[in-house]
């Protein structure tokens, strides 16, 4: 195993970085290194800001001087790298729409936005391989694993701080299709059950709805109806974890192939349609342009899973 030294760097910040956490910042320049150890040379001291040491949270300030020291990391084999960038080849297929601010993604199942838990590599990570000229990529939001679907990255901080500032605001609109378990009631339009999140001793992350949760809002749309099963268009208006597989969960009526809030009877009895993933797709966005503010909508056409599926249910 091969050895990577990153040299020691001085970085002076400009506007487009000024008001970011030095922790975040070092993320993007270390890109390689892990979280624990940016942390830990930051405790260290090894990193000075205007030749002094800082916090974690420190806030960057236009024209600081920030100095990178040297990190020391194990390279990855060239047989891991290769497997890795054959999945990012393909990732340049997915790509929806791009300009000098953003770039959208219809994301596949069954791949993580992002490294860790277990994952090291993700979408994130893909699109920086893809990319290596690009000296800031960024998620805007998160997809589950195995939810597919819109996923947008900002190509510049800016774009970074308006489009968090438009999710803050409640001002984007997110448009899920989900196929869920039995006969949707038309007249069950809002779901409203405050959620919470617990984290297991293995890491799995579960969500349920309690009082003592927080507030959490989906709208409903029944776009098709089946013998079994309904096609509902899910729009959330808060952005929790798992909020529209609990809420679905909640109402009775569970998303197919949820292996963690699903129901497997209903599964099986979709076994004809040969599907073998979470039914949940995000199928539209509308935001504000980050540069220019005019409306841009965004549309990901489901994978040919999911297709076959509704035409196995119409037949």
């Amino acid at each position: 195993m091969k050895t990577e030294q990153h040299p020691v760097r001085f970085v002076t910040i400009t506007a487009e970085n000024e008001g970011q956490r030095i922790d975040n910042f070092l993320r993007t320049q270390l890109k390689s290194v892990p979280k624990s150890m940016i942390y830990r040379i930051l405790r260290k001291g090894e990193v000075r800001v205007n030749k002094k040491r800082i916090k974690p949270e420190y806030k960057l300030l236009c024209n600081d001087e920030v100095r990178i020291p040297p990190v020391r990391m194990a390279e990855q084999s060239d047989r891991e790298l290769s497997a890795k960038l054959s999945g990012v080849a393909q990732l340049e297929a997915c790509i929806l729409y791009e300009d000098d601010y953003l770039l959208a993604l219809n994301k596949p199942s069954g791949i993580a936005v992002h490294g860790g838990s277990g994952l090291t590599f993700g979408v994130i990570e893909a699109l920086r391989a893809l990319r290596p000229e690009a000296k800031f990529l960024e998620l805007v939001h998160r997809l589950d694993r195995n939810t597919s679907g819109i996923l947008l990255i900002a190509k510049k901080r800016s774009a970074l701080r308006s489009l968090h500032e438009q999710l803050r605001n409640k001002t984007i609109q997110k448009d899920y299709l989900a196929l869920v378990k039995g006969k949707w009631p038309s007249q069950c339009k809002v779901v409203r059950a405050p959620l919470i999140k617990n984290i297991l001793q293995s890491g799995e992350r579960i969500v349920k709805v309690g009082a003592e949760g927080k507030p959490s809002e989906t709208r409903f749309k029944v776009e098709e109806r089946f013998s079994q099963a309904t096609l509902v268009r899910a729009s959330p208006v808060t952005g929790r974890t798992h909020q529209i597989r609990v809420h679905t969960l909640h109402t009775g009526h569970p998303i197919a192939f949820d292996d963690r809030y699903g129901d497997k009877q209903f599964d099986f009895s979709l076994a004809e349609t040969k599907l073998n993933r979470l039914f949940l797709h995000a199928a539209q966005l509308r935001i504000a342009h980050p540069a220019s503010g005019e409306t841009l909508v965004l549309n990901a056409p489901m994978d040919n899973v999911l297709v076959a599926c509704l035409r196995q249910l119409r037949n």
